[in-house]
């Protein structure tokens, strides 16, 4: 007796029993999707495992009804990656299943495309054959050809589809219906050749292959910018589809996928799919079908593209993986570089995290040995990194000593030279600020009114302030999506003394085009990216070198590979230096230095200029100078003292309603409770409201667990999560920010 555990899509964190009929038995295996009775009715639901007992009796098992004709079917070790994921992520397991799958596939309601092809006629009519020059064309092509879909078939033969129409009207040919897939692809690539590798990629490659063997399966290749990583990547993939596995390829940024795409395509060829969240419904359902019908040998993708359904995975790179883009915002909660860790365990695959800022939490694994460490120190094109300058912004924003002028707070004249400089020689520049928006905030010079937003607080009774992006004319609140037309007069008092303050991306481009009035001036961030071609369109036009000067935020600060940027500014270094954040100083460090990397990765030397009101600062000196060693014993004196990753798991517990009181209350109760599953190793902090206080109208209070041994804890946790609650929980093991 066959007996498979089925998982059905209501969130009852729990399989269900049920027969598999010997007619079905070798159609049913684990990761089957199936249809089963439920209740009085039908439903569909993935075998979680089969066996041969189970805890119902016999005569009250009821048989799996079918295995539906073309549906989906998770491979095994992806199905216990998903297990995994629920225990340790605090989720139900249908919630990780649901991860597993792009919803176009997980649905069944995208259907497979298809397309009309044309051939010769097993039996020409009797009649006349064709005398036109049209028609005579279409047979020759066919005879040549065999088979074609319609619109090739004009034109090869250089005629109308009516020529076509008529021919099989009249019986010279013959057509049937064909699946295809969706054509994601729009440009043709160069094919490239291995490069030969220097002698730090030689190095990392001789590694590669022993790993595994006499070294850990999980390489952190810690190089730094412009050292040549992605040829590290691109043969070291090369050896593992020679051994007939396949290979996943993550990237953090979806604006970074159509360049990384174009290299790996050029190597590679037909061997590469795509797998991100700019695909639409019908692009995904097929690349997940090509990958899962082993069509093709490599994925390359922004977080979900780790769950692509190989079944010989041989390899998991996880490129810029200190980036905490890589962090899953919905349940489960998961970090796309340790489920790789883990998938790359289950599988016997090798992974290899990329970076030159790791993540701490990779380069202590690494000096622990638990990583491969593996260092690159030198560009691989034996250009010279580029110089660094530091601009204190409290002397370049004051007026100027001999015309008594203002200045602008966010160009210095030192960069307002340099940009000045490159320009003439026909060289691209980046100006890097991350945030998005005209203005801060709304602010009455009358009666102090400061737009905000209702839904919204920073802190009690402190809305979160509005900010202002001119060129729609709107308020727009970040952190909810909330937006409303700017008022000319204060909503308040009515005075037209309204003063919009602070600064984005979008004033920084409008500051740009006063002082470059003949640059060519593009930005890229959120508001200007939300077509889904729009990254590559942006992206092309720097690379044809149809842009001056680039402007955007942290999605242009890493990965990008353009020899022509030999100037990188920073406009405010400490933007994110002082948030409320245990990991705020290793973001800010990451940001400049990655940002930085942009600049001088061709011939001409690079300069990057980095303006902040803190020079002093030491994660500002020490990310001017490229050290990180030195910053990470920097941050870390703190942090293993107190028990901050990576010297300890961290696990945030938040509670969120409209009702502060009971918001509160229910955060005492459950801190509480949960008081009997601590151990010495961790530490708990007491219930607090939230740095960014209220949401979307709701209150948001959280409790924080810090350190080791928190097995125990964790499943308390995830009993409470799945329960019904007074309030909304949400818990985020090994989260990226307390904000």
């Amino acid at each position: 007796m066959a007996i498979a555990n089925v998982l059905v899509n209501l969130s009852l964190d729990r399989g269900f029993d049920y027969l598999i009929p010997e007619a079905l038995a070798d159609k049913i295996t684990v990761g089957a999707q199936v249809a089963v009775p439920f209740n009085h009715g039908e439903r569909t639901g993935f075998v979680m495992n089969i066996s041969d007992t189970s805890e119902v009796p016999p005569e009250k098992l009821k048989p799996v009804l079918s295995v539906p004709v073309n549906r989906t079917r998770i491979p095994e070790k992806l199905i216990e990656l998903g297990s995994w994921m629920a225990e340790y992520y605090c989720a139900a397991r249908e919630q990780a299943v649901r991860a597993l799958l792009p919803s176009a596939v997980r649905q069944g309601k995208v259907r497979e495309k298809t397309m009309r092809l044309f051939a010769l006629a097993a039996e020409p009519p009797e009649a006349e054959p064709p005398k036109t020059r049209q028609q005579q064309s279409v047979l020759a092509v066919l005879r040549k050809e065999k088979e074609l879909p319609l619109k090739a078939l004009t034109v090869l033969a250089g005629c109308g589809e009516s020529v076509i129409r008529n021919l099989e009207k009249r019986g010279f040919l013959a057509s049937r219906e064909a699946a295809c897939y969706r054509e994601i692809f729009s440009d043709e690539v160069l094919p490239t050749t291995p490069l030969e590798p220097t002698a730090e990629q030689r190095a990392a490659l001789e590694k590669f292959d022993a790993m595994g063997k006499t070294e850990p399966g999980v390489m952190l290749l810690f190089g730094v910018t412009n050292s040549g990583k992605t040829e590290v990547y691109l043969q070291a993939i090369a050896k593992v589809i020679a051994q007939g596995r396949s290979a996943v390829v993550l990237v953090p940024e979806i604006a970074l996928t159509p360049q990384t795409v174009r290299r790996f395509r050029a190597r590679f060829g037909e061997k590469v799919s795509v797998l991100h969240s700019r695909l639409s419904e019908g692009e995904r359902f097929d690349q997940w079908n090509r990958i899962s019908r082993g069509e093709v040998s490599i994925a390359v993708g922004a977080r979900s593209a780790l769950f692509a359904p190989f079944t010989n995975l041989g390899l998991i790179i996880v490129d810029e993986e200190h980036e905490s883009s890589y962090k899953q915002s919905e349940a489960p909660r998961y970090h796309a570089r340790d489920v790789a860790v883990m998938r790359g365990k289950l599988e016997n695959a090798k992974v290899i995290l990329g970076s030159a800022t790791p993540s701490f939490e990779s380069y202590r694994n690494a000096l622990l040995k638990k990583y491969l460490l593996v260092r690159m120190t030198a560009a691989a094109s034996g250009v010279n990194p580029p110089e660094v300058t530091v601009v204190d912004l409290k002397m370049a924003a004051s007026p100027d000593a001999e015309s008594g002028e203002a200045r602008s707070p966010l160009f210095s004249p030192m960069l307002v030279n340099a940009v000045r400089e490159r320009l003439a020689a026909a060289e691209q520049v980046i100006l890097f600020l991350n945030r998005r928006g005209f203005a801060r905030q709304m602010m009455c010079e009358d009666c102090g009114y400061v737009a905000g937003c209702p839904e919204c607080s920073v802190s009690t009774g402190r809305p979160a302030a509005f900010t202002y992006h001119k060129r729609e004319g709107l308020l727009a609140c970040h952190m909810c999506g909330m937006t409303m037309t700017a008022p000319e007069r204060c909503p308040e008092c009515g005075s037209e003394s309204v003063r919009f303050s602070g600064s984005g991306t979008e004033k920084l481009e409008s500051i740009a085009k006063m002082l470059f009035p003949h640059a060519r001036i593009a930005r890229m961030d959120a508001d200007t990216t939300r077509g889904a071609d729009s990254h590559e369109r942006i992206l092309d036009r720097l690379q044809r070198r149809e842009i001056d000067i680039l402007i955007g935020t942290q999605m242009i600060a890493k990965g990008l590979h353009f020899p022509n940027i030999t100037l990188v500014g920073v406009i405010n270094a400490d933007q994110t230096l002082y948030l409320p954040d245990f990991r705020a100083a290793e973001r800010t460090f990451g940001l400049i230095t990655q940002v930085a990397g942009r600049a001088g990765r061709g011939t001409a030397a690079g300069e990057v200029i980095v303006q902040t009101f803190s020079p002093l600062n030491e994660t500002i000196t020490l990310a001017k100078n490229c050290d990180y060693e030195g910053f990470f014993k920097y941050d870390c004196a703190v942090r293993e003292l107190l028990k901050y990753p990576p010297f300890g798991h961290a696990i945030l517990v938040q509670f969120r309603d409209p009702d502060q009181t009971k918001c509160a209350e229910c955060a005492r109760a459950v801190f509480d409770e949960l008081k009997g599953c601590l151990n010495d190793a961790i530490i708990a902090v007491d219930p607090l409201p939230a740095p960014v206080e209220r949401i979307k109208g709701q209150y948001r209070y959280q409790i924080m667990y810090r350190g080791e041994k928190l097995k125990r804890l964790r499943a308390k946790l995830r009993q409470i999560a799945l329960r019904k609650n007074p309030v909304e929980i949400f818990i985020d093991a090994d989260p990226q920010s307390l904000l």
